[in-house]
């Protein structure tokens, strides 16, 4: 069994490769959905001696199987969004302080004490969205933020208005983390000059309004807050750890999460650095579960492990937090 605690102290590429391994071997043995996507490959742990070697599971496989490590009680099902009638994604975890600790850590190590920040939500509320894992840890950023303005504005609009002009002008430290639509919508309203307010996208254009680029988006939103950057959330209902970036739309991993490309045309070839490919995600805070997952992004990853997202593969579902009904 693996050690949980070794997985936050990660310190040197060589911890994660061997770690990152050692977790591959757990869940080829306890992970059955896995294990017989490495059957088909013919990849079992005697052929993989690389983190390169390890397959990446693509992640449709969680909108029709369960996939699970553990035996453990279930302890939340976190859904991703779609249209109605989709069929969409389950991740079924076992372990919510993992999970805590793992979006926790997460955002300290690029964003310091969440307790320093009021935090505002331009999402629906936890009571409203139960099962998605972005409100659930949004939730708890508001909880432990422990100030009374924090929390969800989705439906108070005035009132997020009202905090943000009133918390600039005591210089406050704030967080304002949302979807891009509901962000966009809110600056066609109101605008504002902000000194120290983190604006955070989440993404989720799709199905709202037109799609703008990143670039374009964010032009955007630092006019209407008056901000020189935009910063930006990359996290997944089948994930357990989270990306950000702090401007420019290249996001950073924390010690314990890394970023690879695949070759458009031949998924099982990663690519060198710099080249544009299929983005596959190694979380190794997701043990319980699969800790190496191919997605439907389409970036580059840079020479220092950080990654643009720069599209997504034509042919894949809207999904993400895109179409929450909100």
């Amino acid at each position: 069994m693996i050690n949980t605690t070794s997985i936050f102290n990660i310190k040197t590429a060589q911890e994660f490769s061997s770690l990152a391994l050692d977790i591959f071997k757990f869940q080829f043995d306890n992970n059955k959905v896995y294990r017989s996507f490495c059957d088909l490959l013919y990849k079992h742990p005697s052929d993989v001696n690389t983190v390169e070697d390890i397959p990446f599971l693509p992640i449709q496989f969680f909108k029709t199987h369960k996939v699970l490590c553990s035996t453990n009680t279930i302890q939340q099902t976190f859904k991703s969004s779609g249209t109605t009638g989709s069929i969409t994604s389950k991740h079924d975890v076992t372990d919510l302080e993992l999970y805590k600790q793992s979006f926790r850590k997460g955002f300290q190590y690029f964003y310091g004490n969440i307790e320093d920040y009021v935090v505002l939500a331009l999402l629906p509320s936890y009571l409203e969205h139960i099962n998605s894992s972005l409100i659930y840890m949004v939730n708890d950023m508001i909880t432990r933020s422990k100030h009374p303005e924090s929390g969800f504005y989705l439906n108070n609009i005035s009132d997020l208005k009202d905090s943000l002009i009133d918390l600039n002008r005591q210089e406050k430290k704030v967080l304002l983390i949302g979807v891009s639509f509901a962000l966009l919508n809110f600056v066609e309203r109101f605008q504002f000059n902000l000194k120290n307010t983190i604006v955070m996208e989440t993404g989720g254009m799709k199905g709202r309004r037109k799609e703008l680029v990143r670039e374009e988006l964010h032009q955007n939103l630092k006019k209407g807050f008056g901000v020189e950057v935009i910063h930006s959330e990359y996290g997944m209902t089948e994930l357990l750890s989270q990306a950000y970036s702090k401007g420019n739309s290249i996001f950073k991993t924390p010690s314990w999460m890394r970023v690879l490309t695949r070759d458009a045309e031949d998924a099982l070839t990663i690519q060198e650095q710099g080249k544009t490919g299929g983005i596959n995600i190694i979380d190794l805070a997701n043990i319980n579960s699969c800790s190496f997952i191919s997605t439907q992004d389409l970036g580059r990853v840079y020479s220092d492990g950080s990654f643009e997202v720069i599209g997504r593969f034509d042919n894949s579902d809207i999904r993400g937090c895109n179409l929450m009904k909100i």
